[in-house]
């Protein structure tokens, strides 16, 4: 069994670009920007910045045209793909690695709202379903006692 399944939260590095394909599909492109922490040899904390290309298609597109803009948090869920192309004008063959989304959520705003998008809903949770109001967790009054946790 093979697998090509990637997980990305960061932030988008630009505004989605959304175009249509000749079948009227649409299409958005982007690229978010993730980073990592860590210690050199020499103890000292060193940060490391990555960029990913990402594209989207379809209804999805149109949401992420809508919704997301520069310096937005989004969490996605995808696949690898390369793409080749020749280039017209040097007749050079061009390449270009991207993320195809399959599934991706909207990262907290200033506003404070998140929200989601799945290219196949009927698979979604039911609780992830046309909400997109946070306010609608109930939690209970009382405080929860260990004695209370069946494990």
């Amino acid at each position: 069994m093979y697998l090509n399944k990637v997980l990305l939260y960061g932030n988008l590095t630009r505004d989605p670009e959304l175009r249509a394909l000749p079948s009227g599909q649409q299409v958005a492109s982007f690229a978010i920007a993730t980073n990592r922490s860590y210690k050199n040899k020499d103890g000292q904390k060193q940060d490391s910045v990555e960029y990913h290309n990402v594209v989207a298609f379809g209804r999805q597109a149109e949401v992420i045209g809508q919704y997301l803009k520069k310096g937005r948090p989004v969490y996605i869920e995808g696949r690898i793909q390369t793409r080749s192309w020749e280039d017209k004008t040097s007749g050079e063959k061009k390449y270009r690695t991207e993320i195809v989304i399959e599934n991706f959520q909207f990262g907290p705003s200033a506003m404070g709202g998140a929200g989601s998008a799945n290219r196949d809903e009927s698979s979604a949770p039911a609780q992830g379903k046309g909400s997109d109001k946070s306010g609608d967790i109930e939690y209970p009054a009382e405080e929860i006692s260990p004695d209370d946790i069946p494990f």
